[in-house]
């Protein structure tokens, strides 16, 4: 073998082994997928691997509270029932290290998933969706106080669907 069929082939073998040495990052779809198969497997440690590290630590801090472990809780916690046969999604939006995905729940209604990017790589942040959850709870008990407070202010009508 001549000393340039050699250069060429140890040149395609290091071409071929960088090709395959930087893994492709995963998208937000891909992560909930995987996501997905791990709950359906009862893949406890991957599912773990796919959550950001505050939802981690929530979820830390619940199961010290409820003196359970941390799988227990992920097990239980999960972002939809995994007797589900199918699950949707749709609308993945990515804006910078923050993403969302529209998810359908078991009850037909779609829910805002949010993802985190942590070391290059998307995981789910519950925790976020757990914030929002606050803030929009905390939200709509300002309107119903100040609806209650300013009784001289104007009476909100009811939806269409709330009239007899």
């Amino acid at each position: 073998m001549s000393r340039w069929s050699r250069i060429i082939i140890i040149t395609g073998v290091i071409a071929l082994f960088s090709a395959c040495s930087q893994p492709k990052v995963a998208t937000p779809i891909e992560t909930f997928k995987t996501y997905t198969k791990a709950i359906k497997a009862k893949d406890t440690t991957t599912m773990k691997l796919l959550l950001s590290d505050a939802t981690i630590r929530m979820h830390e801090r619940e199961a010290k509270a409820q003196g359970v472990t941390v799988d227990d809780i992920v097990k239980r916690e999960t972002l939809f029932n995994p007797d589900q046969k199918t699950v949707e999604y749709r609308e993945e939006k990515i804006d910078g290290d923050k993403a969302t995905l529209q998810v359908k729940n078991s009850y037909g209604s779609w829910e805002t998933v949010p993802f985190v990017r942590e070391d290059g790589v998307w995981k789910i942040d519950k925790a976020g969706y757990a914030e929002q959850m606050m803030k929009d709870v905390e939200e709509n008990n300002k309107k119903i106080d100040d609806m209650i407070n300013n009784p001289g202010g104007p009476i909100p009508t009811p939806p269409a669907s709330a009239t007899p």
